[in-house]
């Protein structure tokens, strides 16, 4: 199946040689150049998967993710300065599901498409709905629920929240969760999980009696709690 993507970014020369490339590997891409343009492209069609860049005239990418990020169901991979940790971690807490650093090698951002768009559909999670407490957690419909009311996560925030949902009570290792939830084994000093988690914790809120749902065990990472 042909995958739709939107690229977004202001090198026209780069879209044209990533577009090309892509197309080869069965991606139809269609490409803009400013920020104005994404935001309205974003949301007026159905996308599988978004390539953002931070650096764009117009209205930044942080702004146009900020925006489209409630109304967008697909993934969405940010092209950041290779260096700029910031710029990673601030594109996370907005909703971004992945980064790539430029410049980086059409090959490596086919890889991490594929990857994103194999964890959208699923394959890195569960396959049965769940109910723990007062959350609910639908693996086929990617929906999670607090006290029936719904709870917009993205797709990396999904994936993470799945398996720490599957083993519920239990500690989940960081490189548990990156490799499995993120599809990337972490870095020195990388701190997408603990982002990640921040945002979740933020969304999903407190259990009814006040505590934490998600406890971080210092050394060995992160805990669903089962009540």
């Amino acid at each position: 199946m042909t995958n739709r993507v939107l690229l977004v970014d202001d090198d026209v020369e780069l879209c044209e040689l990533l577009t090309e490339y892509l197309a080869s590997e069965d991606f139809h891409v269609t490409s803009v150049h400013d920020g104005r343009a994404a935001l309205a492209r974003a949301t007026e069609e159905l996308w599988d998967a978004v390539v953002l860049d931070v650096m764009l005239p117009g209205m930044s990418g942080f702004d146009v993710l900020r925006r489209i990020r409630p109304l967008l169901v697909a993934p969405v991979l940010m092209l950041t300065a290779r260096g700029e940790d910031t710029d990673t971690v601030v594109g996370l807490e907005l909703g971004a599901d992945d980064y790539v650093a430029k410049p980086c090698s059409a090959r490596v951002l086919v890889a991490r498409l594929r990857a994103l768009l194999r964890r959208h559909g699923g394959e890195a999670t569960l396959s049965q709905p769940l109910q723990i407490g007062d959350l609910a957690l639908d693996v086929a419909r990617r929906r999670v629920s607090v006290g029936g009311l719904p709870i917009g996560l993205t797709g990396a925030e999904f994936n993470l929240l799945a398996l720490l949902v599957r083993e519920a009570g239990r500690v989940v290792s960081r490189e548990v969760l990156a490799e499995e939830g993120l599809g990337r084994s972490l870095g020195a000093f990388d701190r997408r999980i603990e982002t990640h988690i921040t945002q979740i914790r933020r969304k999903l809120g407190q259990l009814p009696d006040g505590s934490p749902r998600i406890q971080t065990v210092r050394g060995a990472g992160y805990q669903y709690v089962a009540r």
